[in-house]
């Protein structure tokens, strides 16, 4: 993923928390083709940039959440996606499991739980166990 050809789209509507997604990954030599706020903008910079990876905020601002982004994301480019919440609840862990994610963090992100994950996806990606 190093080759400059892959980027990672994070889509987070708190810019705080996007800012440190971003940080972590470009400590982990990933390169972030953007960052997106809302489900339309998700959509829109995953048919742009065809990412390897997206890092997805279950709750955004407007009508649509991460979820709607993913399954539209998945109909147009499929692109493993790494789903994002602050929410336990079973309700919200059902609606993620729509999409059938690649991964599941729970806020706050651990900087080292990131890397794990990412690693896992990405390597199963390139054919990895």
């Amino acid at each position: 993923m190093t080759d400059g050809d892959d980027c990672v789209l994070i889509v987070d509507d708190e810019q705080l928390i996007a800012m440190s997604l971003t940080l972590t990954l470009q400590s982990m030599g990933l390169r972030v083709c953007g960052t997106a706020a809302t489900a339309a903008k998700a959509v829109e910079l995953a048919q742009t940039h065809r990412p390897s990876l997206i890092l997805m905020d279950v709750r955004l601002k407007g009508k649509a959440d991460g979820v709607d982004a993913a399954i539209e994301i998945h109909r147009l480019c499929p692109t493993p996606v790494i789903f994002i919440t602050g929410s336990r609840e079973p309700e919200t862990v059902e609606r993620i499991h729509q999409d059938h994610p690649a991964g599941l963090l729970f806020k706050p992100i651990l900087p080292g739980n990131l890397r794990e994950e990412v690693d896992r996806v990405l390597s199963r990606r390139a054919g990895g166990p």
